[in-house]
């Protein structure tokens, strides 16, 4: 595995093919004349009668001396997408003791870096995700990990819709660093809703990280988060993952109130997730038959659109993504945490009931083919939809396409986001905004918020910058390259 956290931009860094640098004298111990254990800038190197391989410290997990001897944990690669928990095993005696239980001090603190370890987590599975299989393999690929990283795991299988929320409206935030979903991403929008109705709303979301083991159709917060949709190494990623402050956004429909992380689509996006259930069998592949169909048939959505973009200009976007991306890294302290303000935040907009903004865009609906809003860069595998994205920047990215693009050009359009070209596409329109309203023509149809369906009615939506918390990988980026 790789360590993206080793690099400021947030890029990995190859140590295979990285020159091991040595950091102090040290960091070498020799276990016998004929084993060497040596500490480099980003990996273990084991010489071993003059053969010598090397451990990425990001894999490795535990440490630790016992009356047997001294024994490293780590997540071994054993496929190109898993890992598999092992372990090396040396004896030692009694006068390397002292020097043993300093040189395990410094390769946990290389490992770990400045991520929490051993971590508390709150373990929720939906027990039909993965078309079933979800508490399976949970307890086969990330258990281990969590074992062997030391975690305290509190397990619960939810029993109905909506059981997450309550569990995460009632838990005790004083009692866990996280709350790890085993699902697809149907589980995260529950717990942030359900943080969200706590009285400390704004503490609670930012105490407690939520994070994905990816037991779903399409994963994306694993992708995003942790650069996969292996449940093994997601589960690596979670024990290593630093807290990181996520932009989310207030949706108001009539009098209610949602939280949501992800996304919210409204055309042909909504209408191929959502409207595709009744073959939920094809896994991810519903939605690309889905999307086809629609576009073959030359669907358009109508809807009123008003939008407070802050950049329009794609070059714009891109350098507030580079200025983004060499930032420092947002970090909050117990001590901030603790005196944010009961509740959600007070809406700045009002709600979808109130008067449009003067100051907002009218952006032309009559033809929309795709509305699409992103606060996460990936939406699927291999669907980086919204390249520019970024955790905390408190805006979040609409992309609007017109209904009436030909179909040669939308089925480039959906060719060019696997290869990095559509966001520069001429007939993809890309905004950065912090708030919108969409309003709907039609008497039925699918809006689609974190891939769960909501009432086909009006809504707003305004972003809040860094309400939420999760555990990422580099613990500023996304695990995506950004717009080319």
């Amino acid at each position: 595995m790789t360590d993206s956290r080793r690099m400021p931009n947030g890029s990995s860094t190859n140590t295979e093919q990285s020159e091991t640098r040595y950091l102090q004298h040290d960091a070498t111990l020799v276990v016998d004349e004929h084993v060497s254990l040596t500490l480099g800038s980003d990996s273990l190197v084991i010489v071993e009668s003059k053969e010598t391989h090397a451990i990425a410290l990001y894999n490795a997990l535990n440490a630790e001396l016992s009356p047997a001897g001294l024994t490293v944990t780590y997540a071994k690669p054993v496929t190109k997408h898993d890992v598999s928990v092992t372990a090396l095993r040396y004896p030692i005696v009694h006068e390397q003791k002292e020097d043993v239980e300093a040189w395990v001090s410094k390769l946990l603190d290389l490992a770990y870096l400045d991520a929490k370890r051993k971590k508390k987590l709150k373990v929720i599975v939906n027990p039909y995700g993965g078309k079933g299989t979800a508490l399976h393999l949970y307890q086969k690929y990330a258990a281990p990990v969590f074992a062997a990283a030391q975690c305290q795991v509190d397990l619960e299988v939810t029993k109905h819709r909506g059981h997450a929320t309550e569990i995460a409206e009632k838990i005790d935030i004083n009692a866990y660093d996280a709350i790890v979903c085993c699902s697809g991403d149907g589980l995260p929008y529950e717990v942030f809703n359900g943080l969200g109705k706590k009285p400390n709303a704004q503490e609670a979301l930012a105490k407690v990280a939520v994070a994905m083991i990816p037991c779903g159709s399409g994963n994306a917060m694993a992708w995003n988060l942790c650069g996969t949709g292996s449940v093994s190494v997601a589960a690596l990623a979670i024990a290593k993952g630093y807290h990181t402050p996520l932009d989310l956004v207030s949706i108001t429909q009539g009098n209610t109130r949602t939280l949501s992380f992800l996304s919210q689509s409204f055309g042909i996006v909504a209408d191929s997730d959502l409207g595709t259930d009744n073959i939920r069998w094809m896994g991810a592949h519903r939605f690309t038959y889905g999307f086809l169909v629609r576009l073959m048939r030359r669907t358009i959505y109508p809807c009123d659109l008003a939008v407070k973009v802050e950049i329009s200009d794609k070059e714009a976007i891109k350098e507030h993504y580079r200025t983004y991306a060499n930032m420092e890294p947002l970090k909050r302290t117990p001590e901030s945490i603790a005196k944010l303000p009961p509740g959600l935040p007070q809406l700045k907009y009002g709600t979808v009931m109130d008067k449009l903004p003067d100051d907002w865009a009218v952006i032309p609906g009559e033809t929309m083919g795709n509305f699409y809003a992103g606060n996460m860069a990936i939406v699927s595998k291999d669907t980086n939809f919204f390249p520019a994205s970024v955790p905390c920047d408190g805006m979040m990215d609409i992309v609007t396409i017109d209904g009436n693009t030909s179909r040669a050009e939308s089925l480039k359009m959906m060719l060019e986001i696997a290869d990095g070209g559509f966001f520069d596409m001429p007939d993809v329109e890309v905004r950065k905004a912090t708030a919108y309203r969409l309003v709907p023509r039609e008497k039925e149809g699918y809006i689609s918020v974190d891939g769960e369906q909501v009432p086909f009615e009006a809504f707003q939506v305004e972003i809040h910058k860094g309400l939420g918390t999760v555990l990422s990988k580099s613990g500023h980026l996304y695990e995506t390259g950004g717009p080319r």
